[in-house]
């Protein structure tokens, strides 16, 4: 007798997410998501920093939250406030920090408590793909406004609000990352940080500032946060661990006035963050970071320089991009009427990965002839490969270049 199994689809929400599709497992040539140098994990430190934690500290895992309560390590929380302080200019007390599983978990608490159906927000055009799709997953009214060479335009930001003010609209918050913008790699001059925060106040929308990256500048001075020119609260903050130490130990953090932290609190529905890994992490980065960073720092300023002289070298006069001066991308242009989605299946082929532009845009029609390539993961040699394999496989599929 065959047994006669559920049809779970029939179950399922119809608000659910459509499944996730299958891991594809690695490529030779990987220039996607937010991975990082295998050669850059500090492997000796960090396992010197894990047994020294796991003997002072280890009887605390026996309890939930028994290393700083639910808001996650208090020696990490320490750390990134001295961190957050010297680096980005924010004054924020360890109560004013809340540990994440990496920084997306931060993107998820806030909208979880900000945004009802039918909610409208407001982000840069071109931006990070999860945040897109948070948004619209919980059906609020994604507004995507242009960037140039200088980030988000903060004047078009102005003219929007003030629409959108006469249609009796308050959008929820305003969604940037100024630091090394990903995917554009563009930084926000300070004249527009200062701009962007009078507007939070003159119409009364709180801005959410994703500095995932911040850690990332290389080249030329680093500005202050928004979140360090707040004076009223008005600024929303979350950065990352991810891509200064390692995407695996998925840790972030999220900066809020502890009102707000015990909100976003109620909807962490993880029982805390691990402890294990912070402990670790906080240990590590009190005594290693400035050195760690400064060697991530200086690959990556490498890296992208291969990228770049690959890219004109094998694509030539046909692609534009602005060159970043931080971060792990690079935005590629491709001559409008190109669908860089087309080649994608050949490129894996050939041990290829990359991002088609449309993913990364509230409007991906205005983004379907670009590309994102993230170089921190393969090493110079691979991105001088695999750029050469890209412009023959898009050639060949595509007449590009």
């Amino acid at each position: 007798m065959v047994k006669q199994g559920l049809d779970f689809s029939k179950i399922i929400s119809k608000d659910a997410p459509p499944p996730a599709p299958p891991h594809e497992g690695d490529f030779k040539y990987n220039f996607v998501s937010g991975h990082t140098d295998p050669e850059a994990i500090p492997i000796e430190e960090l396992a010197k920093s894990a047994a020294k934690v796991i003997r002072e500290k280890g009887r605390k895992l026996a309890m939930y939250h028994s290393d700083g309560g639910p808001l996650g390590s208090i020696d990490l929380r320490k750390f990134l406030s001295k961190k957050l302080a010297a680096t980005r200019g924010i004054t924020a007390s360890p109560d004013e920090i809340m540990i994440t599983s990496g920084s997306t978990q931060g993107i998820l608490l806030i909208n979880d408590s900000f945004l009802d159906p039918g909610d409208t927000v407001i982000t840069e055009l071109f931006t990070y793909s999860g945040s897109i799709r948070e948004a619209r997953r919980r059906k609020a009214n994604v507004i995507g406004i242009p960037l140039d060479d200088n980030g988000l335009r903060v004047d078009l930001v102005e003219q929007k609000l003030e629409e959108l003010k006469e249609q009796g609209i308050t959008p929820k918050y305003i969604y940037t990352i100024p630091t090394n913008q990903n995917p554009t790699g563009t930084n926000m001059p300070m004249d527009r940080r200062i701009k962007l925060l009078e507007l939070s106040s003159k119409y009364g929308v709180p801005i959410f500032e994703d500095e995932c990256y911040a850690d990332l500048v290389f080249e030329g001075e680093w500005f202050k946060s928004i979140k360090a020119l707040d004076e009223y609260n008005h600024v929303l903050h979350i950065g990352s661990l991810s891509k200064s130490l390692a995407p695996g130990v998925r840790l972030g953090y999220l900066v809020a006035p502890t009102e707000l932290l015990a909100q976003f609190l109620s909807s962490k529905v993880d029982v805390g963050t691990n402890m294990i890994t912070p402990m670790i992490a906080a240990d590590f980065l009190e005594e290693h970071y400035q050195n760690h960073s400064d060697n991530v720092r200086e690959k990556l300023h490498r890296k992208r320089d291969t990228l770049t002289s690959s890219l004109r070298e094998h694509f030539g006069p046909t692609v534009k991009f602005f060159v970043p001066r931080g971060g792990q991308v690079l935005w590629i242009e491709f001559p409008k009427g190109t669908d860089t989605k087309k080649p994608l299946e050949a490129a894996k082929k050939q041990g290829i990965i990359y991002n088609a532009g449309a993913d990364w845009s509230v409007e991906p029609e205005k983004a379907s002839n670009f590309i994102r390539l993230c170089y921190a993961n393969p090493s110079e040699e691979a991105i001088r490969e695999g750029i050469g394999k890209l412009a023959q496989v898009f050639h060949e599929e595509i007449s590009v270049p």
